[in-house]
């Protein structure tokens, strides 16, 4: 049985990799749920016999959360830095989910192009202004992807000491 959890385990912790970069797949708290599963049934415990704690639980879920909350935020905030509009965050968006089709090259230009492409459309704006805002919005994106993975990796990490 414990097999069988340190398996769900791991194969939470890399769906979570996977749904910190791609849209629409909580990816943080996945990773979590690996962490969770080692504390509930997996008996997990690391090469010095320490066992998943409440406390690591505790922690790891905080920082999941504060991560979530931030990912919202970071985005609008580079591009209302960069002199941006909604129209420059909803386009980002928008580029986002239509460029998973060529992940992650598409990805990564989508949510520029549709930044910027929103900018000048919707926002009435000129092309400097809106390539700032297209290079706002796509920093604010690549900032929090970043730090969802960061941490995805690093709790993946401990799903691996733990499981074996």
């Amino acid at each position: 049985m414990d097999t069988v959890i340190s398996i769900l385990a791991i194969i939470a912790g890399v769906i979570g990799i996977a749904g910190s970069i791609l849209p629409g797949l909580p990816g943080t708290p996945i990773s979590w749920v690996g962490l969770l599963l080692l504390y509930i049934w997996g008996n997990g415990t690391n090469a010095a016999g320490d066992p998943v704690t409440m406390r690591m639980l505790i922690v790891w879920g905080v920082v999941v959360a504060a991560v979530s909350v931030i990912d919202y935020f970071v985005p609008m905030y580079f591009t209302k830095l960069t002199g941006g509009s909604r129209h420059a965050e909803r386009g980002a968006m928008v580029g986002l989910i239509l460029g998973i089709v060529f992940t992650p090259v598409g990805m990564i230009l989508g949510s520029f192009l549709g930044a910027f492409l929103s900018e000048l459309y919707w926002g009435n704006k000129n092309a400097g202004d809106a390539l700032k805002a297209a290079v706002g919005s796509f920093l604010g994106f690549i900032t929090g992807t970043g730090l969802k993975t960061i941490v995805s990796i690093l709790i993946m990490w401990k799903i691996i000491v733990f499981a074996f």
